[in-house]
């Protein structure tokens, strides 16, 4: 079945909302993001487009977290929990990590950047030509960094359908040029790739904006690759992380973003 590029930008801005929720917050942008309301609409807007049934309102923990509506507060709520869940001393309560939570399901001792499972998902981000962000020294396989590998597939994945769509009209007999609303979208979209080239931490030899081809992606197509990671990799193990993390904090907002993560993956 085709998806259309509204459904795949909407897949992103998903993806972007989940990896900011559970990135550890240095700043105060979720806390201010959660104060105003606005995460609270955008995951509404986000789960309405792509026919999830899920609200913000409805969400276990929605009524502890809206009654912090200072983001200073909201803040110092977030970084401790945020500490406790995923970072932890000595253990993490809720590992971001997808080979920590596949060495456990397989039994063996859980192992930072050297486990097949880390390894395979820092094969596939380079395959993409997506490598580590600038200034970071973390395994690939962290829940944020892996929804920022989907939101960039689900990103490629909208631009190659608004372009398809083109030339279907052409096809037909129209001149494929688009309406005001879709030069717009492209626009967006191309502006939201730029991000991605802009944060990645280039190879010797690689320059700024080197793309790869849609076809030369995994599975020949952003959509493959989007199906291949889904399969391979975010539905083995986020399920289970999402259960957990609502589960085990101590923090409402959490709550609420495990509830939407487990609602889009599953």
């Amino acid at each position: 079945m085709t998806v259309s590029a509204d459904i795949w930008q909407a897949r992103a801005a998903m993806c972007e909302l989940l990896a900011l929720s559970f990135r550890y917050p240095e700043d105060k942008v979720l806390a201010e993001a959660i104060a105003s309301g606005e995460w609270g609409e955008a995951a509404d807007e986000i789960a309405g487009a792509l026919g999830i049934d899920w609200t913000a309102a409805a969400a276990p923990g929605a009524a502890e977290a809206a009654a912090l509506p200072d983001p200073d507060d909201i803040q110092k709520e977030l970084r401790p929990e945020a500490t406790r869940l995923f970072v932890g001393a000595p253990e993490a309560a809720c590992s971001p990590y997808e080979g920590v939570w596949r060495a456990k399901a397989e039994g063996v001792q859980p192992l930072l950047f050297v486990n097949p499972h880390s390894m395979a998902v820092e094969r596939f981000c380079k395959a993409c030509g997506l490598g580590r962000p600038e200034g970071t020294n973390e395994p690939l396989d962290a829940v944020w960094t892996e929804l920022e590998l989907l939101e960039y597939l689900a990103l490629r994945a909208a631009a190659d359908a608004m372009d398809e769509a083109a030339e279907v009209d052409v096809e037909a007999g129209g001149d494929g040029a688009p309406t005001e609303q879709e030069a717009e979208q492209y626009k967006e979209i191309g502006e939201e790739l730029d991000e991605f080239d802009g944060d990645a931490e280039l190879d010797e030899g690689e320059e700024p904006g080197d793309v790869v081809a849609s076809v030369d992606l995994p599975g020949g197509s952003p959509e493959a690759a989007w199906d291949e990671f889904m399969t391979d990799h975010a539905k083995v193990w986020m399920p289970q992380f999402a259960e957990a993390c609502e589960a085990d904090s101590r923090v409402p907002f959490y709550k609420q973003a495990a509830s939407l993560l487990a609602a889009f993956i599953k």
